[in-house]
C-alpha cells in the first residue's frame, strides 16, 4: 500500500513535526509495532522521484531503462489501447485568462463535466496535420490524456505546462534536430491554441463561470513518452497481481505491467476520495483469494502537499489510518506500507527525501519501533533501502524467491 506523497518535512506550524508525526494514527503505529521498519529512497538517495518512476522502481523495474515518459502510463490507465509508434502525453485541464496567462493549472480542481469537454476535442483534425489522429480522453479530476497517432512523430519535445500560475502556456520546442520532433512540436502548439478556442465557450465552462468556478478552457500537454516494453509482472515474479488505484497514471503502470485493475466508485485521487469504497475493494479482493499480490495507491496526501495545505494533509492521513486498520484485520498476509515520495507542503512539489516503510507479516523479525513516521523509521531494523529492494524483500518473505548460488 503506497500512500502517495505522504512523507514530508518538519513544519513550524506543527511544532516542527511532519504531518505524519502530527496526525493521530493509532493503526499505523500498531502496524509499526508489529512489523519491521526503515526508510526508503524510492529510486536513489536525493533523487526527486515522480509517482511513475517511483512505482516502477518499487515494482522492481529499472526506471532508467523502461521509463520513456508519463504519458503512455496515463493513456493505458484510462483504457486507451496505445500501440507502437504512438506518442502519448498526460494533460491538465487548466484555466487561461483573456491575456493568455494560466491562472489555475488545475481548473479549480474540476471534478465534473470533463467527459463532455473531452468529447469536443477528441478526433480533432488540425489544419495542416490532417494525417495525424488526435485521441483525447479525460482521466480523473483535472487530468486527461492526449495520444498522437500517425507517421513522422517523435517524443523528443518539451512540455506546454508552465508549472506555475501567472505565465502563458510554454511554447513546445523540439529537443533534437529531427524533422519528426519539429513536426510534433508544431502539432502541440497548434493543439494548445485550438483547445482554448474550442473550450472557452463550451457550455460546461459557461456554467462553471456563472457558478463562480474556474473554467477548464485550455489543455496543457506534458509528460511525453513513447509506449515502452515492460516484462509482465506475473512473468517476472510468478505471482498473479491486481492493482487498486485512483489515478490514471498508477492504473496505467498496473495495466502496462499486466496487472488486473479494480475500479472503485468515488475514487477521485483527491482528499475528497471515497475511502470507504477503497477499503471495501481491498478487503473484498483479498478475501476472494484470486491474487497473490495487490498494489494499492491512495493519492490524497499528495494533492494536499502540492496545494500547500497543512491541515488537509494531516486530516487525510488520519482518514487513511482507518483504511490501515481494516487491512490489518486480514489474516496471513504480508503487508507493506510506504509512500512513493515526499511531497512537503513547504515545497508544494516532490523532493528527494526518503520515506518511511514498514513490513508486517508471518515470521517478520519485529524491531523496537512503536510509531510510524519519518523520524522513528530511521531507527528500524530495515535500515535504509531503495525502492528496487522492496520486491526482493517481499518475495523472500513470501518464500517465492530464487536462491542465488548453490
Amino acid at each position: 500500500m503506497i500512500i502517495d506523497g505522504m512523507a514530508d518535512r518538519p513544519i513550524k506550524d506543527l511544532g516542527y513535526k511532519t504531518p505524519l508525526e502530527a496526525a493521530n494514527t493509532p493503526n499505523m503505529d500498531k502496524l509499526a509495532e508489529m512489523g519491521i521498519n526503515g526508510i526508503m529512497d524510492p529510486i536513489r538517495p536525493g533523487i526527486r522521484a515522480g509517482s511513475d518512476t517511483s512505482h516502477i522502481s518499487i515494482l522492481g523495474y529499472d526506471p532508467y531503462e523502461v521509463y520513456t515518459g508519463r504519458g503512455p502510463f496515463e493513456a493505458a490507465g484510462i483504457g486507451l489501447d496505445v500501440i507502437a509508434g504512438d506518442i502519448a502525453f498526460r494533460c491538465n485541464f487548466s484555466t487561461q485568462d483573456e491575456n493568455g496567462l494560466i491562472i489555475d493549472r488545475r481548473a479549480g480542481r474540476i471534478r465534473e463535466g470533463t467527459e463532455e469537454i473531452a468529447k469536443s476535442i477528441n478526433s480533432l483534425k488540425l489544419e495542416g496535420f490532417e494525417d495525424v489522429e488526435i485521441i483525447f480522453k479525460e482521466s480523473t479530476g483535472h487530468r486527461a490524456v492526449l495520444v498522437l497517432r500517425g507517421g513522422g512523430l517523435s517524443d523528443k519535445v518539451s512540455d506546454a505546462d508552465p508549472k506555475h500560475e501567472g505565465k502563458p502556456p510554454k511554447k513546445v520546442v523540439p529537443l533534437d534536430d529531427s524533422p519528426e520532433a519539429a513536426k510534433t512540436a508544431k502539432i502541440l502548439n497548434k493543439f494548445v491554441e485550438t483547445s482554448y478556442n474550442i473550450l472557452k465557450d463550451h457550455p460546461i465552462n459557461v456554467m462553471r463561470i456563472k457558478e463562480g468556478e474556474q473554467p477548464a478552457n485550455v489543455v496543457l500537454p506534458r509528460g511525453v513518452g513513447a509506449v515502452p516494453h515492460i516484462p509482465p509482472f506475473e512473468e517476472k515474479y510468478g505471482v498473479k497481481a491486481v492493482c487498486i488505484a485512483e489515478t490514471g497514471l498508477i492504473k496505467g503502470i498496473g495495466r502496462i505491467t499486466g496487472m488486473d485493475l479494480i475500479e472503485v466508485e468515488g475514487a477521485t485521487g483527491g482528499i475528497d476520495t471515497n475511502l470507504e469504497n477503497i477499503t471495501k475493494s481491498i478487503v473484498d479482493v483479498a478475501r476472494e483469494g484470486s491474487y497473490d499480490f495487490m498494489l494499492i495507491n491512495i493519492d490524497g496526501a499528495d494533492e494536499a502537499g502540492h496545494d500547500g495545505q497543512i491541515g488537509e494533509k494531516v486530516n487525510f492521513i488520519e482518514k487513511v489510518d482507518s483504511v490501515i486498520g481494516e487491512v490489518m484485520k486480514l489474516d496471513n498476509i504480508c503487508f507493506i506500507l510506504t509512500a512513493d515520495h515526499s511531497t512537503p507542503v513547504s515545497v508544494m512539489d516532490h523532493t528527494g527525501d526518503p520515506v518511511p516503510i514498514v513490513i508486517k507479516g508471518p515470521e517478520v523479525r519485529v524491531d523496537d519501533i512503536t510509531e510510524f513516521n519519518e523520524r522513528t523509521a530511521t531507527k528500524g531494523g530495515l535500515c535504509r533501502i531503495r525502492g528496487s529492494d522492496v520486491m526482493n524483500i517481499l518475495m523472500d518473505f513470501m518464500n517465492k524467491s530464487d536462491k542465488f548460488g548453490a
